[in-house]
């Protein structure tokens, strides 16, 4: 296939590799892309090495392909692994023919001149949530469309609320849900658990709290930023939350709350598996906002892209394999397979029709926002590093949270 010179690429590009972070874990072991695909042989990426070639999602591959008349060289990287293989192939104009990666690299992608848009290939996205859509956006275009999504809510532990005698119903803010964890203590029960780790992670559970003081990413020391990390912080003061929290991740956070002793966790849709193994009964509140109502929660999940090609007659046969992956019919197959909610209302219903306890992550996902939102993009990544080491050093005790901040948005600028 023809190939343009090689592509240098901008300083932007280099951030992906602290975009990289997901914030669910994939097993590693991808193979090696192959070179030189011919005109009937299209390369598709993606980050699911957990999947096998005899797996759903690589025959789903296989049968859009053969519906565009054309085989499927796929494959599979850890997400971490895949971003950085993306750029060393468009470095050598090796890119392959459809990408899906992590929702927050699409900006930054973008930015480097990597991908299309949505215009270029002619891919719909109307029937995709706009908040949702939002996250691959940048400058006015459109780069991919989302696969699916998930989020962050509050699992609870309903035995353990019931000792505390504390009605669910009555948690509608920063406010009650504090008088809940108050109840739980007194009731000799532990209360909430949740990853505040070093890392990205830490900023994407930090999100929902920030987001729902009212604060935003551009003025990390605001009043309503200080509030959100005075609630966490005030929290390990009074024994609400364990001190662990600064080293937690999300998987060890939920391991804490899998011990059936803590009344609530922070966590996200990948934790459904676990939560039915865990032995007692459980359900789902989004995260409450400070005034009320739900708080916007950071969105995971992957959008599927069509990276630039020196030969551009290869977007027709890509607009058609990522029109089919992203189906009405295949996204609620792969979406479930993934623990993943629908990016269109239409598969979200069916979701929730066919299993009611993916309702509030329907309704956690719909108030949910990109990381990359508002134009942030490559932003993104220094804004997070120096949120996370905020938190670290507010819950540790060496300085306010205000102060914290303060210095947070001072290393931003």
């Amino acid at each position: 296939m023809n190939r343009s010179p090689g592509r240098r690429l901008t300083a932007a590009a280099m951030t992906v590799i602290a975009l990289a972070a997901g914030t669910t874990a994939c097993s590693s072991g991808g193979s090696t892309p192959s070179e030189g695909a011919d005109s009937g042989t299209y390369t598709i990426w993606d980050p699911y090495p957990q999947f096998a070639k005899d797996s759903a999602w690589a025959k789903l591959l296989d049968s859009c392909g053969s519906k565009a008349g054309v085989k499927i060289k796929r494959t599979a990287f850890d997400t971490s692994d895949l971003t950085n293989k993306v750029l060393l192939a468009a470095q050598q104009d090796n890119s392959p023919d459809v990408l899906i990666v992590d929702n927050p690299v699409v900006s930054t992608l973008a930015e480097a001149g990597l991908l299309t848009t949505t215009d270029d290939t002619k891919v719909d996205t109307s029937k995709a949530d706009p908040n949702l859509l939002a996250a691959g956006q940048s400058g006015g275009k459109t780069y991919g469309t989302p696969i699916g999504a998930n989020t962050l809510a509050l699992y609870y532990n309903k035995d353990v609320l019931k000792t505390a005698g504390v009605d669910i119903a009555s948690i509608k803010d920063w406010k009650s849900l504090t008088a809940a964890l108050e109840k739980v203590k007194k009731a000799g029960k532990k209360g909430i658990t949740f990853s505040a780790i070093g890392t990205e992670e830490g900023s994407f559970q930090f999100l929902p709290w920030f987001w729902g003081s009212g604060a935003k990413l551009t003025e990390l020391d605001s009043a309503q930023g200080a509030s959100a990390l005075s609630l966490w912080t005030d929290w390990l003061k009074k024994g609400h939350a364990p001190n662990s929290v600064i080293n937690n991740t999300q998987t060890t956070s939920w391991q804490e709350f899998a011990s059936g002793d803590y009344a609530f966790a922070e966590n996200g849709t990948w934790q459904l598996a676990g939560a039915e193994k865990a032995g007692f009964d459980y359900g789902v509140l989004p995260i409450p906002a400070s005034g009320g109502g739900n708080a916007a929660a950071p969105t995971g999940g992957e959008f599927v892209t069509v990276p630039v090609q020196g030969d551009t007659g290869r977007y027709t046969t890509a607009q058609k394999l990522v029109t089919c992956l992203t189906s009405t019919e295949n996204l609620y197959t792969t979406d479930t397979t993934l623990s993943y909610v629908a990016p269109t209302a239409e598969v979200q219903n069916k979701q929730v029709a066919a299993d009611a306890k993916l309702k509030p992550w329907v309704e956690a996902v719909k108030a949910a926002r990109g990381r990359t939102s508002d134009d942030l993009g490559t932003e993104y990544p220094k804004i997070s590093e120096q949120m996370w080491k905020a938190i670290q050093t507010a819950l540790s005790g060496a300085k306010s949270p205000k102060d914290a901040l303060t210095s947070a948005q001072s290393a931003v600028k």
